[in-house]
């Protein structure tokens, strides 16, 4: 009877110990790229450098040419080379941390739907993050093309450290102005680009 009891003891051990030592079932790798991101809310670039740009004439070029500078698209895709966009254009740089900059952003969306046709806008978010450029852009509205310029290379090409920065540049891609007042409405943009680019915008 002992011995029977002694038996049965060590076969319940080798059991538990079988048990605690067996391997779990391994999980399947995720693939990646598994979890899909957000679709971004800018526009693609892909259109930025599409269409002539209005001749000069006999009038003296006037104002600094946008930098010989790449930047690459928000939403992916080959870098945009800034001489190569078709004026005319307002050019933007923002981030998210920086109030004014989301103060006027909903300005600058509404002025790129009522000047499609006579003029571009285009973001240039940086010292910013994607999430949180991505999250401005939902939470505001904001449709335009958006260049990502994390390494501030645009401002530093202008010699430019002000938040918010707005270039306004003729069809020549000459920088005409470049306005760093704070945040601009509506009415002060219809005002600088009519001013500096000859271009009345719809109301």
């Amino acid at each position: 009877m002992i011995r029977r009891l002694a038996l049965l003891s060590v076969s319940l051990v080798l059991l538990v110990a079988t048990g605690c030592t067996a391997k779990p079932e391994p999980t399947p790798p995720t693939a990646p790229g598994a979890a899909a991101s957000r679709p971004s809310p800018f526009e693609e670039c892909t259109a930025l450098t599409d269409g002539p740009t209005a001749p000069t004439g006999d009038a003296a070029p006037v104002g600094d040419l946008l930098p010989e500078l790449s930047l690459p698209c928000f939403t992916g895709g080959a870098p945009v080379a800034l001489r190569d966009v078709a004026g005319p254009a307002v050019i933007n740089i923002w981030a998210s941390w920086c109030p004014p900059c989301r103060e006027e952003l909903p300005a600058l969306q509404r002025l790129s739907q009522r000047s499609a046709g006579q003029l571009r806008v285009i973001g240039v978010n940086t010292r910013d993050s994607r999430e949180a450029a991505q999250s401005i852009g939902e939470d505001f509205g904001v449709r335009f093309p958006t260049l990502f310029d994390q390494g501030e290379a645009l401002q530093r090409a202008l010699r430019r450290n002000a938040f918010p920065l707005t270039m306004f540049v003729d069809a020549d891609r000459r920088i005409r102005h470049i306005d760093t007042s704070g945040a601009l409405d509506d009415a002060r943009l219809a005002e600088l680009v009519r001013q500096h680019l000859g271009i009345t915008v719809p109301a």
